[in-house]
Parts: C-alpha cells; structure tokens; sequence
C-alpha cells in the first residue's frame, strides 16, 4: 500500500479541474420549490362577468347639423346662411335643448383658410350652450401636400 504524498515536480500544486456542482444543485432546487409552490395559485379561476357578444345596432339614425365655416368667414347652416351672432346662437341652442339621446350630431366644416378666430369662436359658443356632440369634418384638407 502506498500513498502519494507529494508530487514529483518541484513547482506548484496543479488545481482541482472539476467543477463545484453544488451551487449549482441549490439553486436548482430553490427554482423547483418556487415553482411548486406558484402551480397552483396559476390554477386558480377568477369569475367576471363578461359581456356577451356586440350590442344590438340603434335602429335610430342620428341627425346631423352641419356648419361650414368659408374662407370669407361666411357660416352656413345645414346650407343656409347665418346671419349674425344671434343667428347662430339660436341654432345652437335649437340642438343643444331636449334629452341627450335625441340630440342631433354638430359637425362643424371649416375651411383651410378660414380665421382661426372664427372657428374657435363657434366651438366655443357650442360648448357654452351645451352642445355635447360634436365633430370637427373635412380634415383632409389639411394633409400634408395641399397646405
């Protein structure tokens, strides 16, 4: 029986080549207890009400104003000119009274060179009498190219 005790060289001691595994095992049995212990929390049903399908289309059309604002300034209403302040507010108030849900759509159509003045002016105007739908139109005008 003999036992090596030394080596033969003279010059320094060669390392352990094999890899440490335990670390390695450690942390593999932390990740699979973790993983044991989220299963069943990923299992777990949660009950909302959902609604099922689209709703039915509104067999009502909405109406429609349109007010177009021309590069002189110049309004019309649904094709007739508005004579002046009181004009307008009138028609506004006209569409802005009644039940919310019977009230006809504003859709407001400025033109590219009307006054920006102009234009803010009739949406507030709508907002203070309390149009509540309305829609700014004919925006492709305003696209890139054509300004």
């Amino acid at each position: 029986m003999g036992m090596n005790v030394g080596s033969e060289s003279t010059t320094e001691d060669e390392g352990i080549v094999d890899i440490n595994t335990t670390p390695l095992i450690d942390v593999m049995l932390v990740l699979l207890i973790m993983l044991i212990i989220t299963i069943p929390l990923q299992t777990q049903a949660v009950s909302i009400d959902l609604p099922q399908g689209n709703p039915p289309p509104s067999t009502e059309e909405t109406p429609v104003v349109t007010l177009v604002v021309d590069f002189d300034n110049s309004l019309t209403w649904n094709g007739q000119p508005i004579n002046g302040e009181a004009d307008l507010q009138a028609h506004l108030r006209e569409i802005a009274s009644g039940p919310e849900a019977s009230r006809p759509e504003f859709h407001l159509q400025p033109n590219r060179l009307a006054d920006y003045k102009t234009v803010i002016h009739v949406m507030a105007d709508a907002q203070r009498l309390g149009v509540t739908k309305l829609g700014i139109v004919g925006q492709e005008q305003f696209v890139d190219g054509k300004i």
